[in-house]
């Protein structure tokens, strides 16, 4: 029987709920559990596919097409399993599947309410995530702070559940803050109190509480949290700031989370194999050389939305004993007068994936810098497209070619939007092109000697494409497609020869990277930059 761990927070968010939560799952898979991670979300989109990204970061894309929370893409990196929609639920899936069922009559006449329809349907997308791939142990954390009206329906479906599954087969777990106040010179307890008295208040006893902090937080808090929370004092455990997020596993196995958990679920004690996992830590904490990779796009100003991205070139770093310097780079500050001197410190480049016009010159222009100059570039999604729109211009000299999704009227439409798509414009959500597809590389590309085999399968999230129509005139200059979507025979790799690293993706290639299996193309972007950097110095 499948066992489930809840880990709700508490306080302030963004204490690190998914990476705790992630982090927990690669300590029990290193003892041999089967594990898999879901996202409950209490916001009412149905999925973040229509976000900005400045509202909730970059949109995560699972095999099988669902767009999702970036947590899941945390969930996947750490215990590198491929999840799938199932793994992801939000408020609005939940409301619109009960009010599609209510239109239906398949409440029989009753009224629709809060409590069972919507706690029951909850319960249901739990059971289905345990179902789709027969874990061990689901872990769900529950988005949001405990207090947030939109919560309350999910708090209450996990108090029911775990009567449901049984209270030797449930564990809460109740992330919260530990603050400092520096006037006092004193961490305080309070908070944490204040907010586990509101889940019980809820009904929901934590088993474990994990305590966010700066600093450590000693015996006497622990114990004061243990007695006033009603929980061991060996479940009181500490979760300091880390040197780097996969660095927080290994914290919190000293710190004793997963003995505890497993002792709450009456699970067997193993000696964890954290071997592999120390040794990338340790080589991503002691470099031996830095390259810097300039990220240039248009949301630069928030992080999280370039984070997978960013996570890939820290893998690839610390496979490579290299400290990745990432320059985030304003895309709509950047011109061909002055592209030179905003990239001057670039060992590498990255052209990440976008929609509509805003920042297009600005990528347009980092691109030219970089290939006339022989910087290493990687350019994803609408990256590539911005590459090979560059080339049509300024090497072919289709000085109007553009993509359609800017310019309808372009003469040379060198980016056009994939047949069948058209009708998909007015409605935005999950109509893109999703998830998983082959790709076959052409032999004696760079792509083929970087991934080692002839097909792969990478994750999509799109709906315009390169035009086949001007693919002999690019090879002819130089640019080639050498990655293809063989049954719809669509580019999905586009590489400039006579370059030492100029590589477009159609794909997401981030999002298939792990920490202790670092990308292949990000492997080489990386290896490439600490050329030129050696070459330069």
């Amino acid at each position: 029987m499948t066992k489930y761990v809840f880990v709700t927070g508490g306080v302030v968010s963004s204490l690190g709920k998914g990476i705790t939560a992630a982090a927990l799952g690669r300590l029990l898979k290193a003892r041999g559990y089967k594990v898999s991670i879901c996202k409950l979300d209490p916001y009412l989109n149905v999925d973040p596919g229509t976000m900005n990204p400045y509202q909730h970061g970059e949109v995560y894309v699972t095999d099988d097409g669902a767009e999702t929370d970036l947590d899941v893409g945390h969930y996947e990196r750490f215990i590198n399993e491929t999840l799938s929609r199932a793994n992801s639920v939000t408020s609005g899936q939940i409301f619109l599947t009960v009010i599609e069922r209510e239109r239906k009559g398949g409440y029989a006449g009753g009224t629709v309410q809060f409590v069972p329809h919507i706690t029951d349907e909850i319960q249901r997308r739990v059971i289905l995530a345990a179902e789709a791939s027969q874990p061990d142990v689901l872990i769900c954390e529950i988005g949001g702070t405990v207090g947030d009206i939109e919560g309350l329906p999910f708090l209450e479906a996990i108090r029911q559940f775990k009567w449901k599954a049984g209270t030797a087969n449930c564990a809460f777990i109740h992330v919260t803050l530990v603050p400092y106040i520096s006037a006092a010179d004193e961490l305080k307890s309070k908070p944490t109190q204040h907010s586990v008295k509101e889940l019980l208040g809820l009904g929901i006893q934590p088993d474990i509480i994990v305590c966010r902090a700066d600093r450590p937080i000693g015996e006497g808090i622990r114990r004061k949290i243990s007695q006033f929370c009603n929980v061991a004092p060996d479940c009181v455990v500490e979760n300091l700031s880390a040197s780097s997020l996969y660095a927080v596993p290994l914290m919190l196995e000293k710190n004793g989370l997963c003995v505890a958990l497993v002792k709450k679920l009456g699970l067997e004690e193993r000696e964890p194999d954290l071997a592999s996992w120390r040794a990338m830590v340790e080589r991503g904490e002691n470099p031996e050389r830095a390259c810097r990779i300039a990220i240039v796009g248009k949301y630069v100003q928030l992080h999280d939305a370039y984070l997978s991205i960013a996570e890939s070139l820290h893998h690839a770093g610390a496979a490579l004993r290299t400290d990745v310097v990432i320059d985030y780079v304003n895309a709509e500050k950047v011109a061909e007068e002055n592209a030179a001197e905003l990239l001057k410190r670039a060992d590498g480049v990255v052209i990440p994936g976008g929609f509509g016009p805003r920042g297009l010159s600005g990528k347009r222009a980092a691109i030219r810098y970089a290939r006339e100059n022989g910087v290493p570039l990687l350019g994803i999604c609408l990256g590539m497209q911005m590459m090979a729109i560059e080339f049509a211009r300024n090497v072919l000299g289709l000085l109007q070619a553009d993509t359609t999704e800017d310019d309808q009227d372009t003469p040379d439409p060198v980016i056009y939007l994939m047949p069948g798509q058209e009708k998909n414009l007015d409605n935005i959500g999950g109509t893109q092109r999703l998830g998983g597809y082959d790709c076959r590389l052409m032999e004696g590309s760079l792509a083929r000697r970087l991934y080692g085999k002839e097909v792969i399968r990478e994750r999509h999230r799109h709906r315009w494409e390169f035009n086949n129509a001007y693919e002999e005139r690019f090879a002819l200059a130089g640019m080639f497609v050498t990655g293809r979507y063989e049954e719809k025979s669509l580019a999905e790799i586009m590489e400039l020869g006579e370059h030492p690293f100029m590589v477009g993706t159609q794909f997401h290639p981030e999002l298939t990277s792990r920490p202790d299996a670092p990308h292949p193309l990000f492997v080489g972007l990386v290896d490439a930059a600490n050329r030129r950097k050696k070459a330069a110095d």
